[in-house]
């Protein structure tokens, strides 16, 4: 999938940032955090990206860096919480200072995100609270390289992650991207 985007910040709305690059220009939305990293209107700026694929529309989330990233895809995982809910959760604060709410169970910190109410911020607490690593850090998903893009592939098509890694269980060491990604979906029977 799309792992980045670099080209020169040209316009910022409600919806989120546009990058232009090779003569188009990609909307990409992101987080209050990472909105306020961004570097002046005009220069160049290159955002970590997740692309989220549903029935009716291709989003591409941004992130100003990997732990960001990670977080989001964290977020997604869980039960209930979409990329969107996920974006608003993510633009509290910092990865470092969310992923330390989260091992410390504040609830209160997880509710001040548009739409978290207080079991949505309990259940992102009870799934994530042993993703968090010691020094704060949310846990790298599974897999790097072309297996770990084609597992986020996969799951933003909808599947779970469980169904996903038995799926790609099978598949042979060195395949790129969009071979592991077809032989995923032919496991997965679709």
């Amino acid at each position: 999938m799309i792992r980045f985007v670099r080209g020169q910040y040209a316009e910022q709305d409600a919806e989120g940032v546009v990058v232009s690059m090779g003569g188009m220009g990609f909307l990409v939305r992101v987080s209050d955090h990472t909105r306020g990293t961004l570097p002046a209107m005009g220069s160049e700026v290159t955002l970590k990206t997740h692309l989220a694929v549903r029935e009716d529309a291709m989003d591409l989330y941004g992130f100003g860096d990997d732990d960001e990233r990670v977080l989001f895809m964290q977020l997604i995982g869980v039960s209930g919480i979409g990329p969107r809910m996920a974006l608003a959760i993510c633009g509290l604060t910092s990865p470092e200072q969310l992923a330390n709410a989260i091992r410390g169970g504040e609830v209160a910190t997880l509710t001040q995100a548009a739409g978290v109410g207080k079991k949505t911020a309990e259940r992102v607490i009870l799934e994530l609270r042993d993703k968090v690593g010691t020094t704060g850090a949310i846990a790298p998903a599974p897999g790097s390289g072309p297996r770990g893009g084609a597992r986020d592939g996969l799951v933003a098509l909808g599947f779970s992650e469980a169904e996903v890694d038995q799926a790609l269980a099978g598949a042979e060491e060195g395949l790129d991207e969009e071979s592991l990604i077809r032989f995923g979906l032919a496991a997965l029977g679709r």
